[in-house]
C-alpha cells in the first residue's frame, strides 16, 4: 500500500505543476512553450531536493548546520505531550553534503552527519557524540524543463549505517544512539518548475530498509516513505524566501520475526526560511517546526545552510 504511494504524489505533483505552469502562462498571454527563461541562483529548499543537477566535471559542497530542541513527544494515537518540567532534550548537528557531476544528466552525492546529543531529566543527565548515518545518493536527470514541463530527475539511494545503534551505554540514557543499524537502498522521484517569481519542489523517495541485528536481536525496520513540497519566491537584490513541507511514514518494526505495536512513526514539518544567493555562493536559514506526528520528538530547530560550488 505504501509502495503506491509515491506513484500517486509524483503524479498529484506533476499534475498539479503542469496545470499551475499553464495557468501562468495563460494569464501571461502566452503559450507555456515561449515564457521567457528564467535561472536565479539559489539554495534551494531546506530539505525537498531540487530536480536540476550540477554540471559535468562540477563539484557543490552543501554544509549544514542545525540546533534542534525537543518540546514534547507525539504519542500513538497522535496526541501531543510536552515535556515534563525541567526535562531538556536537545541535539547540535553538523552535515556536509557533497554533488559531483559525472556527466550533465548523471550525478553521484554523498551525505555524512555528525551530532552531539544532550539529555537532563529525572532519571540525570547525559551527553554524547558521534557519526550519525550516512547516505549516498545516484541520481540521473530523466527530462529538463520545456515549455510546461518540469525538470523531472530520477534517484537511487543508500543509507550507510555508520552511526552507533546497539551496546548502547544505560548511563548515557540513549544520547550515545546515533543511527538505526539498517542498510536502506531507495528510489525515488525530484520536480522541479519554474514560475517567475516561483520556483516550486516536489520529491518523493521509498526505502527498503534490509534486515540487522540489534544487541543480539534480529530486527527488521518496515519500508518508509519521505516526500516533500516545496517552494521559493524570489525577491530583489539575491534575496529569496522559502516555505517547504515534509512528511515521513513508517509501520511497525519486527523484532525477532514478531512484529511490535505502536513501533510505527510519522511526521509532518513545516519550514519557513530567508535565502541570499550571487551566481557562486548561496545562503539559507531557516526553521522547521514538527506540527504532528505520531511516535515521534515534537522538534524545534534552526538551521544555517550555504552552498559554494567549484
Amino acid at each position: 500500500m505504501v509502495g503506491t504511494k509515491i506513484i500517486a504524489l509524483a503524479a498529484t505533483g506533476l499534475i498539479f505543476i503542469a496545470a499551475v505552469s499553464g495557468l501562468y502562462a495563460a494569464e501571461e498571454g502566452l503559450p507555456a512553450a515561449v515564457v521567457e527563461e528564467w535561472d536565479p541562483p539559489s539554495v534551494g529548499p531546506l530539505t525537498t531536493w531540487t530536480a536540476p543537477l550540477c554540471a559535468k566535471g562540477e563539484l557543490v559542497v552543501q554544509p549544514f548546520v542545525f540546533y534542534n530542541r525537543t518540546r514534547g513527544s507525539f504519542d500513538g494515537d497522535g496526541d501531543y505531550h510536552s515535556l515534563p518540567g525541567g526535562d531538556k532534550k536537545y541535539q547540535y548537528q553538523q552535515q556536509l553534503f557533497l554533488q559531483y557531476g559525472i556527466t550533465d544528466r548523471l550525478e553521484i552525492d554523498g551525505q555524512m552527519v555528525y551530532q552531539e546529543n544532550y539529555f537532563k531529566g529525572s532519571e540525570g543527565k547525559a551527553r554524547d557524540s558521534g557519526l550519525g548515518d550516512s547516505y549516498l545518493f545516484l541520481r540521473y536527470c530523466a527530462l529538463e524543463e520545456k515549455g510546461w514541463m518540469p525538470h523531472l530527475t530520477g534517484v537511487l539511494q543508500l543509507k550507510i549505517p555508520t552511526g552507533k545503534y546497539q551496546h548502547l551505554d544505560p548511563d548515557k540514557l540513549e544520547t550515545d544512539s546515533m543511527g538505526d543499524g539498517s542498510w536502506d537502498p531507495g528510489i525515488g522521484v525530484m520536480l522541479t518548475k519554474k514560475l517567475k517569481p516561483f520556483i516550486l519542489h516536489a520529491d518523493a523517495l521509498y526505502s527498503f530498509p534490509q534486515r540487522t541485528t540489534i544487541d543480539g536481536v534480529a530486527t527488521r525496520y518496515a519500508d518508509y516513505l519521505n516526500y516533500d513540497l516545496g517552494a521559493e519566491y524570489f525577491l530583489p537584490g539575491g534575496f529569496s524566501l522559502m516555505l517547504e513541507m515534509n512528511g515521513f511514514l513508517q509501520g511497525d518494526r519486527k523484532d525477532g520475526g514478531q512484529r511490535i505495536p505502536s513501533s510505527d512513526e510519522n511526521y509532518i514539518i513545516v519550514s519557513p526560511g530567508l535565502g541570499w544567493s550571487n551566481d557562486k555562493i548561496q545562503f539559507l536559514l531557516a526553521y522547521q517546526r514538527v506540527v504532528a506526528g505520531v511516535n515521534t520528538d515534537a522538534n524545534d530547530s534552526v538551521v544555517l545552510t550555504g552552498v559554494y560550488t567549484f
